[in-house]
């Protein structure tokens, strides 16, 4: 059996491994496009502050794991899939037969269309090729813009500041990460950054960047353009579907049915790039997050070695950032159900919120700031849809609560 994984992400990576352990004698290769190992993204800003070298982001420690488990690294770019063939072909002109193939081919960042960002001192913050370039452009006292509050903003804002550059954060919509907070909790995780020396410009945008001496001129709308050593782009991600372009079902992602099958039986995806089953809506979505990549990857290795079991029963939207410190945190729903009630509990003093999202008595989303103490119970309650009973007023009297709330529900009680 021959299997290519085109990909060399969490979701290639874990493929690859499942698909070793499962299959002992079968030919397994990984086809990445970078010259490095297999990497984490999410391990980059570690390395912008020192805390790990180059080597510290690889996914795998040691120049043999693959090696040992006979699992082949193809360091060049898949250029296109020859289905009905089976074969990738590569950007040497050389080809992979394949038996099965799994797309793990993740997403790249996107740039707005305004005059400028691809100017030589306006760089991603996305592979380990952008952060050398930072590290070598974006020092102690050094001016920076950082464009985009989102997700990935807020991962590499902290390790920009640790750098100890003069930061300023553009982001165009009113409040921090929007696609994770609320007004509220985004807003306070903008005064918390500010309060750490981090100027943070929400409801703002770049009209355009130029060359200005040896720096960079950054137009902003209605406000004064700010002269600086570095412009770091974070303002969004698009998964990468070139390869299936004409030849699979794509949408925003490419689809996927429980089994993590393409429309082509032989032909699997996995990750960011993959538009599968969310939990909460029961519809398809993309959602670019490393556990539902570990997920995607663990699931389609199974089922492209046999296995019947293995089903994909949707992602639960999820994120938890730690910005500066201050943790936040996202689950399922958390703008709410059509209908849904909702409870909250603000204190901006101490950067504490938490809101509460119910479907009838079912919690279905959940937003918090600086209250780690929740985040495992409130993912356990949104994926059992446990039926909170009496439990629900308790929590919309006061919304800390659930905790006791998970224990009544899941714990056995004792005694005769």
């Amino acid at each position: 059996m021959k299997h290519v994984i085109i990909g060399t992400g969490p979701a290639g990576v874990i493929a690859a491994e499942t698909l070793r352990k499962r299959q002992p004698d079968a030919c397994i290769t990984l086809v990445g496009g970078e010259p490095e190992p297999p990497y984490s993204r999410m391990a980059i800003p570690y390395h912008l502050i020192g805390k790990v070298g180059e080597s510290g982001t690889y996914l795998r420690s040691g120049s043999s794991h693959f090696i040992e488990r006979d699992i082949a690294l193809v360091g060049l770019r898949a250029t296109a899939i020859d289905a009905n063939a089976k074969a990738v072909m590569l950007e040497d002109g050389d080809s992979l037969p394949f038996d099965k193939l799994l797309l793990a081919t993740g997403s790249h960042p996107t740039r707005p269309p305004i005059p400028g960002m691809d100017l030589p001192g306006v760089v991603n913050c996305w592979t380990l090729a952008d952060a050398r370039r930072i590290i070598t452009g974006a020092n102690a006292g050094d001016d920076v813009v950082l464009m985009g509050a989102g997700f990935i903003g807020c991962i590499i804002l902290e390790a920009l500041a640790l750098r100890g550059v003069n930061l300023t954060v553009v982001e165009m919509e009113n409040r921090m990460v929007p696609r994770m907070m609320d007004d509220q909790s985004g807003g306070l995780l903008k005064q918390w950054c500010e309060s750490k020396g981090v100027t943070v410009l929400t409801s703002t945008r770049v009209l355009s960047v130029s060359e200005d001496g040896d720096k960079l001129a950054v137009e902003l709308d209605g406000r004064d353009p700010l002269t600086v050593n570095l412009v770091i782009c974070a303002t969004g991600v698009r998964p990468n579907t070139e390869l299936a372009s004409g030849l699979l079902d794509v949408n925003h992602g490419i689809l996927v049915n429980e089994r993590l099958q393409t429309s082509h039986p032989d032909i699997y995806a996995a990750g960011d790039v993959a538009e599968g089953k969310d939990f909460s809506t029961g519809g398809y979505s993309v959602q670019a997050i490393q556990p539902t990549a570990v997920e995607h990857g663990a699931l389609a290795a199974i089922n492209m070695s046999g296995g019947t079991n293995a089903l994909h029963r949707g992602s639960i939207n999820m994120n938890v950032l730690d910005t500066m410190g201050l943790i936040s945190a996202s689950f399922g729903l958390w703008q709410g159900a059509e209908g849904g009630d909702s409870a909250t509990l603000d204190n901006p003093q101490r950067y504490r919120y938490i809101n509460l999202r119910f479907a009838d008595d079912v919690l279905v989303g959940a937003n918090t700031l600086g209250m780690t103490q929740h985040i495992g119970v409130l993912r356990g309650l949104i994926q059992n849809r446990t039926r909170l009973g009496k439990w629900k007023q308790h929590l919309m009297a006061d919304p800390t609560r659930v905790m006791e709330a998970y224990l009544a529900h899941h714990v056995p009680r004792q005694g005769p």
